[in-house]
């Protein structure tokens, strides 16, 4: 169990216990509206500990880690003290520590409480240096920062007059080709129940030539259709596409299929990214389909950089994927289309990274654009669930180039999360920047990413400044 997590047990243990206690142990006294005042004095620091969580956010791990032992130090004291105070009744003098141990309880918060604050503005005074410098990102071997420009975000919203987009537009892929950026993006329509993954996905095609500004299609170009891949992916449709290239110039998409029973990860391919062949789910073949009943899905498939193109490499004579939630996992595969996940000795898929509480990702980590091969290592860019509040920001990891189920490093926190407002609104109002799609282009790095699961938001780095 969590340190979180027996924190706010015993927050909801202190409050109860240290109110019952201090009323039992003043049951004679005569003055009733007293009691409830002496009541309400001793849950204080117990609900300013539940503000206090609900603020932490910006906090430092460290402090935030610090706020749940000085709860749960508060806790252990405050019962036994008052504990103390029910069997040894208090003369005059003993009623005092019902008045102490709150103060003391208030002086550690508000201690935990400034370093919290003071953490926080040290991160967004770092994060503000960086954005108007343009300097390094916290750790040499990470990409980044990325700006949200504000003038264009976000970049694909939801059309009601097409009934296939009408409702959701999100979680898009990214390739650049002749020129030009283009996204497949993950729309849904209004139908079916009014719920996160009640509706029904398609894939819609958009393209620029700046990278901010889109024109879309007028049809979707991947879709559930009546194919051999139906009983997969309908009625709840084709969700989530990551996008790279082969050497021959084949555009590689994995994306999930949703029948609203088992969601799988599959792969499809096109020469143009209009007319798609579907190839099913990528781990058809493993163990006399072993997974097929196993809940897969997104899967970033290990390339380098060729100019603006992302193409797909092997590493020790085999292609890689990082996929899956609430860890990532890893496959190999020989020719892109069939995948074997890397399992351990009882057969079980291996864990190459988990959540961590504490953290901004404390809840779930999930694969994000393709990785890339780069001068440090494997670059690996993922999606983070937090815990309690439950949104999703994105971090970044590094895995070693020899054995890509190594991880090397991993970042403290979180590189881009919900701050505007178009984050979290939407069918998510916790808050979402989940990343799908990065490219680069133009001396610059496009990173797409859904907000809310409604809206394309897109944010820039420039490498050069």
């Amino acid at each position: 169990m969590s340190l979180p997590t027996v924190a706010r047990a015993a927050a909801i243990l202190g409050a109860a216990g240290s109110v019952a206690l201090t009323l039992y142990a003043g049951r004679n006294n005569n003055l009733p509206f007293l009691m409830v005042l002496m009541g309400g004095w001793v849950f204080a620091p117990f609900f300013g500990f539940a503000l206090a969580r609900r603020f932490s956010g910006r906090w430092s791990p460290a402090t935030r880690a610090a706020l749940d032992v000085v709860i749960l130090i508060i806790t252990v004291a405050a019962l036994a003290i008052y504990t103390r105070g029910v069997l040894r009744p208090p003369q005059s003098q003993g009623a005092r520590v019902y008045v102490a141990v709150p103060i003391v309880s208030w002086i550690l918060l508000l201690a935990v409480g400034v370093a919290g604050f003071l953490s926080s503005r040290r991160g967004a005074s770092l994060a503000l240096l960086l954005a108007v410098q343009g300097g390094q990102p916290q750790q040499s071997w990470m990409f980044g920062p990325f700006a949200k420009p504000a003038q264009v975000n976000p970049v694909i919203t939801p059309n009601p007059a097409v009934a296939w987009e009408a409702y959701a537009t999100f979680n898009p892929a990214a390739v650049v080709k002749d020129g030009k950026i283009f996204l497949l993006y993950r729309a849904e329509d209004a139908t079916g129940r009014q719920e996160i993954g009640g509706h029904t996905s398609r894939l819609g095609l958009a393209e620029s030539t700046d990278g901010l500004h889109f024109t879309r299609r007028a049809t979707p170009v991947l879709y559930p259709d009546s194919d051999a891949q139906r009983q997969n992916e309908w009625p709840g449709g084709v969700e989530d596409p990551r996008i790279v290239e082969s050497g021959d110039g084949t555009y590689i998409l994995t994306y999930t299929q949703w029948n609203r029973d088992v969601p799988r990860l599959a792969v499809a391919t096109s020469r143009d990214l209009i007319t798609w062949t579907k190839h099913g789910p990528a781990f058809a073949k493993v163990g006399g389909g072993k997974y097929l009943r196993t809940e897969s899905k997104s899967g970033a498939i290990l390339s380098r950089i060729d100019g603006n193109r992302i193409i797909a490499t092997r590493v020790n004579g085999k292609y890689w994927m990082y996929f899956g939630v609430p860890d990532l996992r890893i496959a190999t595969s020989e020719n892109l289309l069939d995948w074997t996940p890397v399992e351990d000795s009882s057969g079980q898929a291996v864990k190459v990274l988990s959540a961590r509480p504490g953290y901004f990702d404390s809840w779930l980590v999930e694969a994000g654009p393709p990785a890339l091969l780069t001068r440090a290592g494997i670059l690996v860019l993922y999606n983070a669930g937090s815990l309690p509040s439950r949104t999703y920001s994105a971090g970044q990891a590094l895995f070693d180039t020899r054995d890509p189920t190594r991880l090397i490093a991993r970042s403290d926190s979180a590189f881009i999360k919900p701050t505007e407002s178009y984050e979290r609104t939407g069918q998510y109002t916790a808050g979402t920047t989940f990343v799908e799609g990065l490219v680069p282009f133009k001396g610059r790095w496009f990173l797409y990413y859904g907000t809310a699961d409604s809206r394309v938001g897109v944010a820039v780095w420039d490498p050069s400044r």
